[in-house]
């Protein structure tokens, strides 16, 4: 019988939001696959564990993707990690679990530290309904085009946003959201120096300014505002109940139309229609 991939999230800053449940399943797993080897080592050495590491990044995620997958087919249990927080969101882990959903093989995600919902938790931002958008590209036209297809998004937005690209990114927002856009600028998350500076897009430019931007951040952006409903009065709905009579239409269609046109109640425009000879 094939093995399983459990999907295991690490902390994100803070050693002690490691789980009983996932240092339980990277004892049992008979392999771990890892982002950077190197980064997972320190954990394991902190949880006192000793396990065989696969590395599985971005640039051999294709080759060793199909080893990973194939060991698992024999009957192994496979533990995947990445730096910090919970693979295969923003990250080369989505790739294996699609090939392993293909292959038939079981997947299993294990709650955990994750970088968007800490952060959005904390933001003071609208929590009801959110997109995650990652990372924005480094070419200037890219992140732009990327910004711009978010102009009418009415839902809370986070992004991931290094140090030293954080200013061009502010800025490029700014110029297509607007400088009173307010935004949430979460910094080194669960560690000793989080901080969470709750601005706009222009105050924001402002600060890191002044001052050079330091740790990694999670940007929650706020939505654009609704537009404004067009509210139509009981003269309208009058009108437009006559109009749609004299095409002949009956009485109770046109009030139907009517309502559903204006957007309106019907019995609001029933009554706006009495008015109607």
């Amino acid at each position: 019988m094939p093995g399983m991939l459990y999907l295991v999230p690490t902390p994100i800053g803070n050693l002690g939001d490691i789980s009983i449940r996932c240092r339980e399943t990277l004892e049992k797993a008979d392999f771990i696959a890892a982002e950077d080897t190197r980064v997972s080592l320190k954990l394991l050495n902190h949880l006192g564990i000793k396990k065989s590491l696969v590395s599985y990044y971005e640039h051999n995620k294709a080759q060793k993707g199909n080893v990973i997958l194939e060991r698992i087919l024999a009957g192994e249990t496979c533990a995947l990690v990445s730096d910090a927080g919970s693979p295969a969101i923003s990250d080369p882990g989505e790739e294996l679990v699609k090939q392993c959903a293909e292959a038939g093989i079981t997947v299993c995600a294990i709650p955990g530290p994750c970088a968007v919902i800490t952060a959005l938790s904390i933001s003071g931002q609208a929590t009801g309904r959110f997109c995650f958008e990652g990372f924005l590209s480094t070419a200037k036209k890219s992140r732009r085009e990327h910004l711009e297809s978010l102009v009418t998004e009415q839902r809370t937005m986070i992004f991931y946003e290094a140090p030293h690209k954080l200013m061009s990114t502010l800025e490029d927002m700014a110029a297509v959201f607007g400088p009173e856009r307010p935004i949430s600028l979460c910094r080194e998350l669960t560690k000793l120096h989080e901080e969470v500076v709750r601005t706009t897009l222009g105050g924001a430019i402002e600060l890191y300014t002044a001052q050079p931007p330091k740790g990694e951040f999670v940007l929650v952006l706020a939505g654009a505002q609704p537009p404004e409903k067009e509210e139509f009065t009981a003269q309208d709905a009058a009108t437009r109940v006559a109009e749609l009579i004299k095409t002949g239409m009956s009485r109770k269609d046109a009030i139907k139309q009517t309502a559903k046109e204006l957007n309106m109640p019907k019995n609001a425009v029933y009554d706006a229609a009495l008015q109607v000879e």
